[in-house]
């Protein structure tokens, strides 16, 4: 459980109140995660199209879009644990957001996936720039 008291006062009271944790906190966090996975799982689809019904371009690009969907995958799960366990413990109760939680917003996450992603992207073009170049 959380070392933090379950009875704490706002600045400027004397009155303690129980912190209440209401259950739309937890189903947030389950919802953000289901929509990365959504997400990697359409990104997955894409990858087996390429990998079935493409020529030697298509299959690297395949292997690079199926390991940004299994890293995208992985991260969800990583960043959802991560913040059930600050909700469980209320570990972000310090923080400024809405309710006194603040410290859940992931700054990286959506970074690094537009990152991966235009990599893939230019990878794909470029092979099949290159290969169609050649005459292969």
């Amino acid at each position: 459980m959380s070392s933090e008291p379950l009875l704490q006062s706002a600045p400027g009271k004397r009155i303690s109140l129980p912190l209440r944790l209401e259950p739309k906190v937890f189903f947030a966090n389950e919802r953000t995660f289901l929509s990365w996975l959504n997400f990697s799982v359409i990104l997955g689809g894409l990858a087996v199209g390429l990998l079935n019904f493409g020529d030697r371009v298509g299959q690297i690009s395949s292997a690079c879009f199926t390991f940004v969907a299994m890293v995208t995958m992985l991260y969800a799960l990583g960043v959802f644990h991560w913040r059930a366990n600050r909700i469980r413990t209320r570990g972000g109760a310090t923080g400024s957001g809405v309710g006194g939680f603040g410290g859940f917003d992931d700054r990286l996450g959506p970074t690094a996936l537009t990152v991966a992603l235009a990599a893939a992207v230019v990878v794909n073009f470029v092979l099949r720039v290159v290969i169609d170049v050649d005459g292969e």
